[in-house]
């Protein structure tokens, strides 16, 4: 087995564990495509382990450095890591934007000030950042390898509303990490007070909170609708598939409600399924 060979079967493995629902829209791509695809999801589940699994604050810091200079190396042709070996062609083909893997790991290095507490709670704008590197990035990095590089507002619209959706679904389970995505000012306006990021979304005002980001998610949503008609709907399907998804998600939100914010919602395989069906015809 080649270098190439065993780097894709490494890329394919993480993405057959990871259980993803992205793995609906990248097997829905001609196999260059996809390989790139998985190469990309590899490099972001990679590094987001990194900052998500328990460890020291100075290791994550050391290995997403490491990160950032593997992709210096793989930009100069000398990658060493399976991801980074897997991601070569891709770079070559579809000429990947360097800089948005670098800011996939700055915002996982805002991971890592969150959890460690050297920095106060993001306000807006700070979680606009956030959205930015950690989803739009990955937008940026996918929209050419759909055949649309030009769809960068596309990216930049579906990555809001898809990571704005994450924050909404997981609200319990980051705050029971220690994680508060929930701006400052958005607490501050409708009287909550910041204390542990368990305590704080437990807190009435923190379903007013929800309300307003949801709104935001559903404008973005919009947007990236309105984004997608000046483009090859066709070849944006993958994209079109993860917003088919994460709205299901976001309207299952909205009936729910935030009486309770720390309860999870998820979807049936079966949901997933009929949704899948119903991309085919976009």
């Amino acid at each position: 087995m080649t270098p190439t060979e065993a780097a894709e079967r490494h890329v394919r493995d993480v993405v057959n564990r990871s259980g993803t629902s992205f793995a609906r829209g990248m097997n829905a791509l001609p196999p260059p495509g996809q390989k790139a695809m998985y190469a990309i999801y590899a490099f972001c589940r990679e590094i987001d382990d990194i900052a998500d699994e328990p460890g020291e604050e100075g290791a994550k810091r050391d290995a997403l450095a490491a990160w950032g200079a593997e992709i210096e190396a793989l930009h100069m042709g000398n990658p060493t890591r399976p991801t980074a070996i897997a991601l070569a062609p891709a770079l070559e083909g579809y000429d990947l934007p360097k800089a948005e893997f670098h800011e996939l790991i700055a915002g996982m290095l805002m991971d890592v000030d969150m959890d460690f507490g050297t920095v106060p709670p993001m306000d807006r704008a700070g979680l606009h950042l956030y959205c930015r590197r950690v989803a739009g990035s990955v937008g940026l990095l996918s929209v050419p390898v759909f055949g649309e590089p030009r769809a960068t507002q596309f990216a930049l619209a579906l990555g809001d509303a898809l990571q704005l959706t994450n924050i909404l679904r997981d609200i319990g389970e980051d705050a029971d990490a220690g994680r508060l995505y929930l701006p400052a000012d958005l607490l501050a306006r409708h009287g909550v007070t910041v204390t542990t990021a368990a305590e704080t979304v437990r807190q009435p005002g923190v379903r007013h909170v929800c309300d307003e980001l949801l709104a935001e998610a559903e404008a973005r949503f919009a947007d990236a609708r309105a984004q997608a008609e000046q483009h090859d709907r066709r070849k944006l399907r993958p994209a079109l598939l993860m917003a088919m998804i994460y709205r299901t998600y976001l309207a299952g939100l909205r009936r729910r409600g935030f009486a309770e914010p720390t309860r999870r919602l998820s979807l049936s395989p079966l949901t997933r399924a009929v949704l899948a069906l119903r991309a085919l015809t976009i």
